[in-house]
């Protein structure tokens, strides 16, 4: 035993004093993984490539198709099927509006709605001093935890943070809509995938630096140790 430690107390380890997860582990927990993003986006690319090569309800069916195809690969390899739902709803969606209209176009107008839709709540949220990103932040990776609303500091950089989103999905979803409005469907698909995952994953790499940043300058914790 080492002199001076007194029986029935253990050393500190590196777990001991990890408060958060590495920006690895909440990446790869949000975005599924490498695999997730590519399985998120093959089914607008099938849905991109057919229309381009034949027409549209032959680019609906293997669009929808490829999604469910990947959500029973996972099911049967037992892996989480979360973000393969989350894919299957959003196209399922789409392919429906744009079998009925008959227009390509409408096949991306769920995500174009959805987009401006979050982005205002964003920036309402932001707004009323309740910032949205701060209660995902929460639930997401706190464990349910709240205690950064009794931090002036983590409210306010979460409120910078949530301002932040909000205007880079308006900005995105604001490219789409025009495109959208000006009939350019490939043009359309092409900037849907081009928007969707790049954006997003700068996003998260800036939340989880500046909230690690703040949370290891001596400010009370907002998240339970690990």
């Amino acid at each position: 035993m080492t002199t001076g430690q007194h029986p029935g107390t253990q050393p500190e380890t590196p777990a001991d004093e990890e408060q958060l997860p590495t920006v690895a582990e909440q990446m790869a927990d949000q975005l599924g993984g490498w695999r997730g993003l590519v399985e998120s986006s093959i089914p607008v690319v099938v849905f991109v490539v057919v229309n381009i090569l034949g027409e549209l309800r032959p680019a609906v069916i293997a669009s929808v198709g490829v999604a469910l195809l990947i959500g029973g690969l996972r099911l049967a390899q037992r892996r989480p099927v979360r973000h393969a739902v989350n894919g299957l709803f959003g196209i399922g969606i789409g392919a429906a509006i744009a079998w009925r209209t008959g227009e390509a176009r409408d096949f991306y107008l769920p995500g174009i709605l959805y987009g401006i839709g979050y982005g205002l709540a964003l920036l309402a949220s932001a707004a009323i001093r309740q910032p949205l990103v701060g209660w995902l932040w929460s639930v997401l990776v706190a464990k349910g935890s709240s205690e950064w609303r009794d931090n002036p500091k983590l409210v306010r950089t979460f409120t910078g943070l949530t301002v932040l989103w909000g205007v880079v999905w308006l900005a995105k979803v604001g490219v789409q809509a025009a495109l959208y409005l000006a009939e350019q469907d490939t043009a359309l698909g092409v900037a849907r995938l081009a928007l969707g995952y790049p954006p997003y994953v700068l996003l998260l790499l800036i939340t989880v630096w500046t909230v690690r940043r703040v949370t290891s300058d001596g400010e009370p914790t907002p998240l339970p140790s690990t």
